[in-house]
């Protein structure tokens, strides 16, 4: 009991309280329109390849904007960053959500609109994780990333299961609007939170300036290095599965919405359970064995998907495959989190997203040119 309360111990805070809550739905959503836009790119098209640029549409943005959004994130008020974020992404689920509903959608449409949702995400993110310090106590800190990474994965655990449903029941149009719906609770969260004052003891900068100062800090910090080459290998190496699974359920195993939904439920849930039993799997191994451990259980889980044909099997795969992310991605963060210092911890957690995403973006685009090229299996066997 005391290892739960100590678990749960960031959330005596009321406003982490509150994000997170807020946080969490929101995720829910996104992970309902992740699954909606895979699923209707498979009746638009039977091209491998803008299958599986939907998940590059959505991670790229990361890649490009990390910079500047870590920046934005040291030198403007970060509440007002996520605000302006949450205004844009439910911008973009909205009109998605009608032109679909009126039937006017295309594939280069969902891929702008899965693109624009991607800029807003990469400028929250940043902001999001840089302001947690704000909102807990330093002691806390390292609690309630994992918490928020626990959150991240119960979202996806509840929506894509929720989204699968959803679908098979009401349509993609019903899962945009669902999604767009999930972002007005935390619009009313962050505007009504009146974030500390941001102390900066140095001379004001530019953006310019401060993207500079991002860049030599992580390139003199032999821990971020590690770190942002770690990430990108295993982002590169990982979207692989999160990328290609629903050709998996509709080619490989012959399965509908529902199954794909429940194949990315499957994930999250593994995730959860990795990050709820995060705490004791650190205090029985270092870092480096964790890690090491945990892209290995990946890489299984990758090679079992790809040659099984059973459901059953596939799910239990996906369960330990999202464990193994939320272990390898959680320690990273909480890497970087200790490791830099308040005044560029922006811009250091936007380089560990742009190496993530970035990875995630350019090995989506690779691994599906792969399975046009070579098949399902082998692209997949290769990752």
């Amino acid at each position: 009991m005391s290892r739960f309360a100590s678990t749960l111990a960031p959330f005596q805070h009321r406003i982490f309280l509150k994000i997170w809550l807020a946080n969490t739905v929101s995720n829910v959503g996104g992970h309902i329109q992740t699954v909606a836009a895979a699923w209707l790119m498979t009746s638009l098209t039977s091209s491998a390849d803008l299958i599986a640029l939907v998940h590059t549409a959505s991670t790229l943005p990361v890649l490009l904007l990390a910079l500047l959004a870590g920046a934005v994130a040291d030198l403007f008020n970060r509440r007002v960053v996520m605000l302006l974020a949450q205004v844009t992404m439910l911008t973009a689920a909205t009109v998605l959500a009608v032109i679909t509903y009126l039937d006017q959608v295309d594939p280069i449409s969902l891929l702008v609109l899965t693109l624009l949702l991607g800029c807003g995400r990469a400028f929250n993110g940043p902001a999001w994780q840089a302001s947690v310090g704000e909102q807990v106590s330093r002691e806390h800190l390292p609690g309630a990333v994992m918490l928020n990474s626990m959150g991240f994965n119960l979202a996806r655990t509840l929506g894509p299961a929720a989204g699968g449903l959803i679908i098979a029941a009401s349509g993609p149009p019903a899962a945009f609007l669902v999604n767009a719906l999930t972002y007005v609770g935390l619009l009313v969260v962050l505007a009504n939170w009146r974030a500390p004052k941001q102390v900066r003891d140095l001379p004001p900068e530019t953006l310019k300036s401060a993207i500079s100062a991002g860049i030599s800090f992580a390139w003199l910090s032999p821990t971020i290095q590690s770190v942002l080459v770690r990430a990108l290998a295993f982002g590169a190496a990982s979207s692989a599965l999160l990328a290609l699974v629903p050709v998996v359920v509709r080619e490989a195993l012959g399965l509908g919405a529902a199954s794909y939904g429940l194949m990315m439920g499957a994930f999250g849930l593994g995730a959860v359970a990795a990050a709820l039993l995060s705490g004791r799997i650190r205090r029985s191994a270092n870092d480096e064995v964790v890690v090491a451990i945990a892209v290995l259980g990946m890489a299984a889980s990758i090679f079992v998907i790809a040659t099984s044909s059973w459901l059953a099997v596939a799910l239990a795969s996906m369960a330990v495959a999202g464990g193994c992310w939320v272990m390898v991605l959680s320690t990273y963060n909480v890497t970087v989190q200790m490791s830099a210092p308040r005044w560029v911890l922006g811009r250091a957690l936007s380089l560990f997203q742009m190496a993530n995403f970035g990875g995630m973006a350019i090995g989506s685009w690779l691994w599906g040119h792969c399975a046009e090229s070579f098949g399902l299996q082998a692209a997949l066997t290769l990752s």
